[in-house]
């Protein structure tokens, strides 16, 4: 029996809407509110999800139960396998000491905290946005952050603000291939289009990160390197999404920021070194910052051992997002599991489509082809090459999934809980009322992907659910479709710093368990102005500058 969506159970578009944030109202506010460790609030937040599917908008019981399900699995893999194995290889050279060497090594090119942040939350984290995305950055960045010295909310929070401009073109362009592909965008114009409006704000959030770190002072102390590092990333972003496509845009881009970044720094170093590892005012976590140690200077064979584990971290999960590399190892094992009951069983219906639309369910268990996978084998190559033994390279990886125990569970809840509104169609409730906001549309649609990517933790999804609504919506009010298929993705962006298992890998990679309501609280502020700006900026390109529609050819 197929069950139909409906958008508006209560008949009131107003009562409709409250009723379908409530759970994720309940979540968030007892992670950043009511202080309720993460596991708990999403399991509080799915237990309002199943309730309000199933008594509001009708869903049946056992549907309700699969889609949590389904989403579950989803949270294993891809998202945890991923938070499971960097946290892995991060442990595995911390333990032998060679991250140690590493973070002399980034000392030796400056001491300066800000720079740093530039370095490795900026370019090195884009870098790892545009190979993998899917938390992979943030994980990353976090962990030699926190490996630094930074206290554990500048890690966690910075890293998270800094995953941003990238985003868009994560994993390869797999969220802009994805939007054209299901909702039968133009591959290229949409991807113009989109970097027609990233590259101001790849500009803006190297600022906005390091006046989030040291206040404005600081912020101008740095401002010469601060420009390069935007600059040098937002020109190529431009070029390549208007002239190339979109797999390549942010892996290009990100190489040719830190190039220049490291360039500019052998000619220039700001007058004062920045030496604080805390955020500037309220900072939590300010007394768990360890003391500065000593910078060493190591040997060159020492040097290259410390940054090997992370080179082949890098050339493997650049390898693995390959499309070829994908496709063939999805050939040689990635079975696939219709979710009975579930696929193919729940209708989308006009407006969000523009005739009724099934929605699939099928669980791809396409465990070679994911980039934790990747990063797996590059911690037990790198694990053999720092002279572990086999028992002890097992021996660390189970320490390591008893450490990560409970982010694993709260990464299932939450996906869970993110895949049950999507199938009941709440968060489309939620995405409607932005719908119907008429002239002030291109702002508030802006803000309809930031919500898509804060309820399902990707760009991917978020394009996948409100694509056809973009769209749809767009013609109704004569706006450019390609337009509102950018904003989309674009405004979604700045809800990557606040959907809750970017957050908990964050945590975890920090090491600062059960405190994500901080990093939260944190950066709330940070995404919604963020995204507030990217919404003017569309409403300006949709009434103001309406030269940067036109098509590149």
């Amino acid at each position: 029996m197929i069950w139909q969506q409906v958008y508006d159970p209560l008949g009131n578009m107003v009562i409709s809407t409250l009723l379908a944030a409530i759970p994720v109202v309940v979540m968030l506010a007892a992670l950043g509110f009511f202080h309720i460790k993460a596991h708990i609030a999403a399991g509080m937040g799915l237990i309002a999800a199943v309730l309000v599917a199933v008594f509001a908008y009708g869903m049946p019981a056992e549907m309700a139960g699969r889609a949590a399900l389904f989403g579950g699995f989803t949270g294993l893999l891809p998202i945890g396998w991923i938070v499971l194995n960097i946290i892995f290889l991060h442990q595995l050279t911390e333990q032998n000491g060679s991250f140690k060497v590493l973070q002399d090594s980034l000392s030796g090119i400056t001491e300066d905290r800000r720079i740093q942040l530039l370095l490795i939350a900026f370019c090195f984290g884009a870098f790892f946005e545009g190979a993998a995305g899917f938390g992979t950055p943030v994980a990353v960045t976090a962990a030699i952050l926190i490996g630094l010295g930074f206290s554990p909310l500048a890690a966690s929070g910075l890293s998270l603000i800094a995953n941003t401009a990238p985003v868009a073109f994560g994993a390869l362009g797999t969220p802009v291939i994805t939007l054209a592909k299901v909702h039968g965008y133009d591959l290229m114009e949409v991807t113009a289009m989109i970097g027609r409006q990233l590259p101001f704000f790849s500009v803006l959030v190297p600022f906005w990160l390091i006046w989030a770190f040291a206040a404005r002072k600081g912020m101008m102390e740095i401002w010469p390197a601060i420009l390069v590092a935007g600059v040098s990333f937002a020109i190529p972003q431009f070029l390549v999404s208007n002239y190339i496509g979109p797999e390549l845009v942010d892996i290009i881009a990100a190489i040719v920021s830190m190039i220049c970044l490291v360039g500019f720094l052998r000619v220039w170093q700001p007058k004062k070194i920045w030496t604080s590892a805390s955020l500037r005012g309220k900072d939590v976590s300010a007394s768990e910052v360890k003391p500065p140690q000593p910078v060493v200077k190591h040997s060159k064979q020492a040097l290259i051992a410390a940054w090997t584990p992370w080179v082949i971290l890098s050339v493997f999960v650049f390898i693995w997002g390959l499309p070829s590399v994908k496709a063939w190892l999805n050939g040689l094992f990635a079975p696939s599991f219709p979710m009975a009951g579930l696929h193919n069983m729940i209708e989308k219906v006009p407006p969000v489509v523009t005739k009724p639309t099934k929605e699939g369910a099928v669980y791809v268990l396409n465990l070679l082809s994911a980039t934790g996978t990747a990063i797996l084998l590059s911690a037990v190559i790198s694990g053999f090459l720092m002279k572990y033994n086999p028992v002890a390279i097992v021996r660390t990886f189970f320490k390591t999934i008893w450490l990560v125990r409970y982010s694993l569970l709260t990464i299932v809840l939450m996906l869970a809980l993110g895949t049950l509104t999507r199938y009941s169609g709440t968060d489309t409730t939620l995405g409607l009322a932005f719908a119907n906001t008429g002239v002030l549309y291109p702002f508030f649609g802006t803000l309809m992907g930031w919500l898509g990517v804060a309820l399902t933790g990707s760009d991917t999804a978020s394009n996948v659910l409100f694509g056809g609504m973009q769209k749809v919506a767009a013609d109704q009010l004569g706006l450019s479709p390609n337009l509102m298929g950018a904003a989309n993705s674009s405004g979604g962006v700045m809800g990557k710093m606040i959907d809750a298992q970017s957050i908990v890998v964050a945590s975890t990679a920090t090491r600062w368990f059960n405190r994500e309501g901080d990093i939260l609280r944190y950066v709330f502020f940070h995404s919604i102005a963020l995204a507030c700006l990217v919404g003017l900026y569309v409403t300006m390109q949709a009434y103001v500058w309406p030269f940067t529609l036109m098509v590149v050819h």
